[in-house]
C-alpha cells in the first residue's frame, strides 16, 4: 500500500516541486486517441491533473493526503478525491488514461495493476513517470551528490532504490510503447534549491531521527560557489503501456 510520506511538508511540496515538460503532454495528446477520462493516481498537488485538463474532457486525480489535496490545482473538469492507488470507488472500465507521476514506487505493484485493469477501458494506456537527483554543474554537483548519497541516503525509505535504478527494478505486467526520453531544465536561485531539498521525505526522517535539519549546513557549503541562478537539469524516466 502507498505510504503518505508529504503531508508534513505538503505546502513545500507544491511550491517547490518540478513539473513535466510541455513534450510530455504532447506525446500523451498524440496515443491515447480518446481523451474523455483520465485517472491521474497519487496526484500530489495535482501538477500532472493541472496539464492534462486543458485536453482531457475529465480528470479524476486521487492521493492518500487530504493535505497535498488541500494544495492542489484547480478547475472545473478535475475531481479530486481521497483513495489509495490499490482501491478506487470508480466504475469498470472507465478511463482512456492512467498516469502516475513520481509515486509508483510506493505502492503494491500486483494490487494496484490489478485496480488499473479493472478501472481501465480495453485499449487504454498507463503512463507513468518518474524523475531522479538533478544534475548541476561542477563542484555544486560534487556538493549535492554527496549530500544525497552519504548524507540523507541513509534516511530515504527502501522504496528509493526504485527511482534510482529508474523504474528498472519495477515490474510492469502490459504491452510497453515507444516513448521519447524526456528531461526537465531550470535556473534556480540558491533559495529555490533549498525548498527543493526541503520537500524531501529523507529530510523529514533525518530530522526526526537527529533533531535538526541537514539543508541548513548543506546550503551554507553551497554559498561559495552558487553564483545567481544555476542551471539545474532533471533526468525523466517512464514507463509506458497499453492495458
Amino acid at each position: 500500500m502507498a505510504k503518505d510520506n508529504f503531508s508534513n511538508q505538503a505546502s513545500i511540496y507544491a511550491q517547490f516541486r518540478p513539473t513535466y515538460p510541455k513534450a510530455v503532454f504532447d506525446y500523451l495528446n498524440k496515443v491515447v486517441k480518446n481523451k474523455k477520462t483520465v485517472w491521474d493516481c497519487a496526484t500530489g498537488n495535482g501538477q500532472m491533473a493541472r496539464e492534462l485538463s486543458k485536453t482531457f474532457d475529465m480528470v479524476y486525480a486521487t492521493d492518500i493526503s487530504q493535505k497535498q489535496l488541500d494544495n492542489a490545482f484547480q478547475a472545473e473538469n478535475i475531481a479530486y478525491s481521497i483513495a489509495k492507488a490499490e482501491e478506487t470507488h470508480f466504475p469498470d472500465h472507465t478511463f482512456d488514461l492512467i498516469t502516475v507521476a513520481q509515486a509508483i514506487h510506493w505502492f503494491d505493484f500486483e494490487k494496484f495493476y490489478a485496480e488499473v485493469n479493472r478501472v481501465a477501458k480495453s485499449g487504454a494506456i498507463l503512463f507513468v513517470i518518474g524523475y531522479s537527483m538533478p544534475r548541476f554543474e561542477g563542484k555544486i554537483d560534487e556538493i549535492l551528490q554527496d549530500f544525497y548519497w552519504n548524507i540523507t541516503g541513509p534516511y530515504w525509505d527502501a522504496e528509493r532504490k526504485h527511482i534510482d535504478n529508474q523504474y528498472d527494478s519495477i515490474p510492469f505486467p502490459f504491452e510497453r510503447m515507444e516513448c521519447p526520453i524526456f528531461k526537465n531544465e531550470y535556473l534556480w536561485t540558491l533559495e529555490m534549491a533549498e525548498g527543493y531539498f526541503n520537500s524531501w521525505s529523507s529530510i523529514q526522517n533525518y530530522i526526526k531521527k537527529n533533531g535538526k535539519n541537514p539543508v541548513n549546513e548543506v546550503i551554507d557549503k553551497l554559498r561559495e560557489y552558487w553564483q545567481g541562478e544555476q542551471r539545474v537539469e532533471f533526468p525523466l524516466f517512464t514507463k509506458v503501456g497499453r492495458i
